[in-house]
């Protein structure tokens, strides 16, 4: 058994506050390259994003039937340290150093095949102009329509991801750091579409895009 660096444990534990000596003591097999994709997501995953990629803490994404392709893209980015975002030096930069590409294809299938979750609809009129701006865009603004790329129902599309009952919180905060940041480079068509998104615009769309079911 390979061992992890302390500064990662002490990460682990700081995300992870409350979780049993054996979940950390698991976590340890992010250092093992012989230890498969689907044992990494149950036993360290699962402490962030839930065992079914369903989290509950809308700091960590639903991962639940995500775009395979794309969580590929996303872990190799982290590993990488290619995207800077929050999300991704704070947590997952030292989660993904060790993972090899073999272990990263193998997680991605596994949260690809899980059934996703969504929210409850909270604030439906906020939520109906959220919908208006996915289906059809804004015109004013020359943003296009989200479906056009991720799908009718959110439901993405390769390399374009699901974002269809993703928490509200941590959509709008992804939405943030493409409009008012350099830290997600492979999202740059994403910085060209938001640039011009009201605060107002981004908690609508994310409202409405937490809801969507399938």
């Amino acid at each position: 058994m390979h061992k992890v660096t302390i500064g990662f444990i002490l990460a682990l534990t700081t995300i992870a506050a409350g979780c049993t000596t054996t979940q950390t003591q698991s976590s340890r097999n992010l250092a093992d390259p012989a230890v498969p994709g689907k044992a990494l997501a149950q036993q360290v995953c699962s402490i962030c994003h839930g065992a079914d990629g369903n989290s509950t803490n809308p700091t960590f994404p639903r991962l639940a039937g995500q775009q395979e392709t794309y969580l590929i893209a996303q872990l190799t980015e982290f590993r990488s340290h290619g995207r800077s975002d929050p999300a991704g030096s704070e947590y997952m930069w030292g989660i993904s150093r060790h993972l090899t590409d073999t272990q990263i294809q193998q997680l991605a299938a596994y949260f690809a095949q899980q059934k996703p979750a969504a929210d409850q609809s909270v604030y439906p009129r906020l939520e109906a102009d959220g919908r208006a701006i996915f289906m059809k865009g804004l015109t004013s603004q020359n943003i296009p329509a989200c479906e056009t790329c991720h799908g009718a129902r959110g439901q993405g599309n390769g390399i374009f991801p699901r974002i269809a009952g993703q928490h509200a919180d941590y959509v709008a905060k992804q939405l943030r750091v493409f409009k008012d940041t350099e830290m997600r480079p492979a999202g740059a068509v994403m910085k060209v579409i938001t640039h011009d998104l009201t605060p107002d615009e981004i908690k609508a769309v994310a409202a409405y895009v937490s809801t969507i079911s399938q």
